[in-house]
């Protein structure tokens, strides 16, 4: 991903994707520095951010910054993102204040998914005014750019153009600055579930099925391993 990429985001999403949970809920601290320790390691090109995950920021300003300075300080990783409007502005403002760079993260936030009521596209009617406000309250607070997250299209647009830092759509409108999505959705290693808004580019996860079950006929039926993967004794010179 790293050459074809402006940046890479270790998402919280890793809780879900990687560890089979639920949601994003579980994820810690620890969990998203050893994950950006092993994407900053392997990145020459793209900028690469890590989320700060759920309960590791929200009480404070201060508790914001003392998680955000150790991912960075362990990772190397260029910036953090947190989900959150209005309510987290002053926790953006104190971060960029402190050379903390953040990326915003409004719309659909699944860190707050049970007083969202579940995952669902967020804009419609009255609502779509509180998105506007979050929009620019944290574009106000110093974030360089802001996720706009499973919206309506229409409001992620405006929403776009009335900003002055770079959006990232996910689920949102191709108005937005650039394009985030999940790895796994994208490369189409899982098919039990996949977002409306995700357009799978590849079909991995079938080929890795594929390939296991290639291989595990082959040492049943003792095909593999092969002479050919296999080193034998040099024959004795006579």
């Amino acid at each position: 991903m790293d050459p074809h990429c402006d940046l890479l985001l270790v998402g919280d999403s890793l809780g879900m994707v990687v560890y089979g949970m639920d949601s994003t809920l579980a994820v810690t601290p620890e969990m998203m520095i050893a994950h950006g320790q092993a994407v900053v390691r392997g990145s020459q090109h793209a900028c690469v951010a890590i989320d700060l995950p759920f309960g590791s920021y929200q009480q404070s300003p201060q508790q914001a910054f003392a998680v955000s300075a150790e991912i960075m300080a362990k990772t190397g990783a260029g910036c953090v993102k947190l989900e959150g409007g209005v309510e987290m502005a002053e926790t953006v403002h104190f971060l960029t204040q402190r050379g903390i760079p953040v990326i915003g993260h409004i719309g659909l936030k699944p860190q707050a998914v049970h007083t969202h009521g579940g995952f669902r596209t967020v804009g419609r009617g009255s609502e779509a005014e509180l998105v506007m406000q979050d929009a620019k309250a944290i574009e106000a607070a110093g974030a360089f750019s802001i996720v706009i997250e499973s919206t309506m299209e229409p409001l992620a647009r405006e929403i776009s153009e009335t900003l002055t830092v770079p959006t990232i759509g996910i689920g949102a409108s191709p108005a937005c600055g650039g394009q985030i999505l999940v790895g796994e959705d994208m490369l189409g290693l899982f098919s039990d579930f996949t977002p409306r808004f995700v357009k799978r580019f590849a079909a991995i996860g079938e080929q890795v099925d594929k390939a296991v079950a290639e291989y595990a006929e082959a040492v049943r039926n003792r095909s593999f391993p092969g002479p050919e993967q296999c080193v034998g004794m040099p024959k004795k010179e006579s």
